[in-house]
């Protein structure tokens, strides 16, 4: 980067910092430290369960996402909205007429404390790991962008967040969230209105849209149907029925047992300013992810017109070029350069001599470009081929990397730092949320639950700002072991999610909806279920049961709600 990217990159982040220290001043309690002494309004309750959902895996992946996969990754939202009505109906009414720390602090009411602590142990343990996951991610695509070790990287991306988490608590995560979702949506707007202001004169959003369906990339609707035999394709990901249903289970228990996203709501100043933020929510996020995911198309575009690379993440061609492949790399990216360069010549004079944008193709100029394009896959299948040669492990994934690739290769002095912050915001906001949650259920629902002696709130205030410290640290520790997952890491934080999630999710239906049914019978069977799902993932990796993540979060939901029922009839 250049010294205006390193400033522009220095300010922004210290500003955030500046901001949150700032604005962290708080009665020095845990109503305080936690819940902003549920002052906030309900717009900053939105931008906060935004900040804390959209991580940098988001802005970092979506696009690509949407490069290689098309827009169909959106369905994976579908469910929010239905899942925001039930939440305003059912949960938040609850949460809020008990004055409760955390959501888990209801189940020993309704059940028993055994229950309440099995919850809030498998929260704990799904959101300290998956938080690792999370700061990992962006920690890996910047370091390979800036040079850094990962180590260096890790510690960076987690300990500036950590100092004002610490400090301000919860008052603090929110009204950074505020300022860094601002940033956020600004820088991506940005690089939305470069991508088309650098195409060929004449092509226009019109024109993108009409080669990304050409090229399937605005598959936003795909039933699942007929990709396999023409039978449903349960482990088909991303699709209408995986996206709605799946979708939803997964919107529930993440929005209204997940503590990072309780706690958000739980901070606003009125119940109708939880459900506002709440429901606005689910108006926003499904048109936002849609936004990026088409900036990921509008990328695609842009590369018609321009050279694409061979592969996107330079660090990984650079391994390569220290590795017996130097050779056959150099070959390689000789000869894939050439084919790129009769592309743009196919694609200039518009396939048969006039053309001039690419679009209006004729028969000729088609057939030669899908002969250009199918040999340009080949050199890209042999790179990724190479690296994932055991000699070398690479990373042979390079999706996360292709929205990167064109900000540091054609954005303008200043704004590479500022695409730089957005991954770095992106991850703060999502990660200082989390923290602050880890340490609420450890000091309400296992230090002070367990203390055998009253503790004065300034002590309970001093323990909660160590807790937080000590997670801190716990997930940037988890960052660099996960540093190991490789190629699987971005997916692995959903996956991480979808083990635990249908399953406390279970436990809050039984709580809400099955009145007749008492502690043991819903411990047990949260048991007995997680385990069983946990045999699911590994059957379903193994390919032994076709089934994608995402019916995770139904299986283990209904399946304690089923065995609830059972067990209490026997009880």
């Amino acid at each position: 980067m250049s010294r205006p990217d390193w400033i522009v990159l220095a300010l922004t982040l210290l500003g955030i910092i500046a901001y949150g220290l700032y604005k962290s001043r708080t009665t020095k309690d845990l109503d305080g430290y936690f819940l902003s002494n549920r002052t906030v309004p309900w717009y900053m309750v939105l931008l906060g369960i935004m900040g804390t959902q959209a991580s940098a895996v988001t802005f970092l992946s979506a696009p690509g996402q949407a490069y290689t996969d098309g827009m169909r990754f959106v369905q994976y939202y579908f469910g929010l909205p239905l899942a925001m009505v039930v939440l305003c109906i059912t949960f938040v009414p609850v949460f809020h007429r008990l004055k409760v720390y955390t959501a888990y602090e209801f189940l020993e009411q309704r059940f028993d404390l055994k229950t309440r602590t099995l919850t809030s142990f498998l929260f704990l343990v799904q959101r300290g790991l998956s938080t690792g996951i999370s700061i990992s991610a962006p920690s890996i695509i910047l370091s390979s962008l800036l040079g850094w070790d990962i180590l260096w990287t890790n510690i960076f991306m987690g300990g500036l967040l950590i100092i004002y988490t610490v400090s301000g608590g919860a008052k603090a995560v929110a009204y950074t969230q505020q300022l860094q979702m601002i940033i956020i949506f600004a820088g991506m707007t940005i690089a939305g209105y470069l991508v088309v202001h650098r195409l060929p004169e004449g092509i226009g959003l019109s024109q993108i849209l009409h080669i990304g369906g050409k090229a399937g990339k605005l598959n936003i609707i795909t039933t699942g149907f007929g990709r396999k035999g023409g039978g449903f394709d349960w482990n088909d990901r991303y699709n209408l029925l995986s996206g709605i249903i799946g979708g939803f289970f997964l919107a529930l228990s993440y929005f209204g047992t997940d503590q990072s996203q309780v706690g958000r709501y739980l901070t606003a100043r009125s119940l109708s300013e939880s459900r506002l933020g709440l429901l606005m929510n689910g108006f926003v996020k499904v048109p936002m992810q849609f936004l990026i995911l088409l900036l990921g198309v509008m990328v695609f575009a842009f590369y018609q017109y321009n050279p694409e690379p061979v592969f996107f993440n330079k660090s990984q061609l650079q391994l390569l070029a220290h590795s017996k492949y130097k050779d056959s790399l150099a070959m390689v990216t000789s000869r894939y350069e050439a084919v790129e360069s009769q592309r743009l010549a196919v694609i200039g004079d518009g396939g048969s001599g006039g053309g001039g944008d690419g679009v209006a193709m004729g028969s000729g100029g088609a057939g030669r470009l899908a002969a250009l394009e199918q040999e340009k896959a080949g050199y890209k299948a042999t790179i990724r081929r190479w690296l994932n040669d055991p000699a070398v492990s690479g990373d042979a994934n390079d999706t996360n990397y292709i929205f990167l690739r064109f900000v540091t290769d054609y954005l303008p002095k200043g704004l590479v730092g500022l695409l730089i912050a957005v991954i770095f915001l992106a991850a703060w906001g999502s990660i200082a949320a989390t923290l602050n949650s880890l340490a609420s259920c450890t000091i309400v629902d296992f230090h002070k639950r367990f203390a055998r002696n009253p503790i004065p709130e300034y002590r309970l205030y001093r323990l909660s700002q160590l807790y937080t410290l000590f997670w801190g640290i716990f997930c940037v520790v988890g960052a660099q072991l996960a540093y190991n997952l490789g190629n699987s890491l971005i997916e692995a934080v959903n996956v991480l999610g979808s083990l635990f999630y249908g399953v406390i999710l279970g436990i809050f239906l039984v709580a809400f909806y099955r009145p007749r049914v008492r502690g043991s019978a819903v411990f047990i069977s949260a048991v007995i279920v997680e385990i069983g799902v946990i045999v699911l993932n590994i059957l379903s990796r193994k390919g032994i049961v076709p089934l994608s993540f995402l019916w995770f979060n139904v299986v283990g939901a209904i399946g304690v709600v089923l065995l609830s029922e059972v067990l209490e009839f026997f009880f």
